[in-house]
């Protein structure tokens, strides 16, 4: 795999759940803070759950874990060289 072939909403999924944990929030706080359900947030952040967000949503949850955007948009590269 390389960084072409990676699916975005995974990762963001993913980079979603890791910044919250480092934040020590909950899901349910986040989703108070973005004004989304906690079932949206959940879904998220499931491996199995439907992922889908918009721009306007991806910056309120960068807003409420007091991160630049960009951040949920990183990309793990130890992931490639597995």
């Amino acid at each position: 795999m390389n960084k072409y072939e990676i699916n975005i909403y995974e990762q963001i999924a993913k980079n979603i759940k890791k910044y919250r944990n480092m934040a020590g929030i909950s899901q349910a706080e986040l989703a108070e803070r973005v004004g989304v359900s906690h079932e949206f947030i959940r879904r998220n952040e499931s491996k199995k759950g439907r992922k889908s967000f918009s721009v306007d949503t991806l910056w309120k949850i960068s807003v409420a874990l007091d991160i630049p955007p960009g951040n949920l948009f990183d990309i793990d590269i130890d992931e490639f060289s597995k």
